[in-house]
């Protein structure tokens, strides 16, 4: 029987995560997608804590209304590389959870390395 989408994008993830690991150096940039939202977290899995986080949720992204999500995903990088220069975060590790790297995830990873994260 051929599988579900979430039970696809779950192995694909849990393939992903067996191999990339994110430490204080190089924390892992962690992407979710849902069908109106995207959220990012920048995470160090050897201490288990989020470090810093950026949604479409926050204010500068919500206020711009009438653009693409895809243009949205741009916003929420640049946002996301603006936080992790102040925190003096230059390197990371994508992890792009299970979903294929196209769209909004693309778009918002290439905006990321615009704003000066390295990956």
């Amino acid at each position: 029987m051929a599988l579900t989408k979430l039970e696809r994008r779950t192995r694909i993830k849990m393939r992903i995560r067996k191999k990339i690991n994110g430490t204080a150096d190089m924390p892992r940039l962690a992407v979710y997608r849902s069908n109106k939202q995207i959220y990012v977290q920048v995470v160090d899995d050897q201490k288990r804590e989020t470090l810093l986080s950026a949604s479409s949720r926050e204010k500068e992204v919500a206020a711009v209304t009438g653009i693409k999500k895809s243009e949205q995903a741009k916003l929420v990088g640049k946002i996301l590389a603006a936080k992790c220069k102040e925190k003096g975060i230059e390197k990371v590790v994508f992890d792009r959870s299970g979903y294929k790297y196209h769209g909004r995830v693309k778009s918002l990873a290439d905006a990321a390395r615009e704003g000066g994260l390295k990956f």
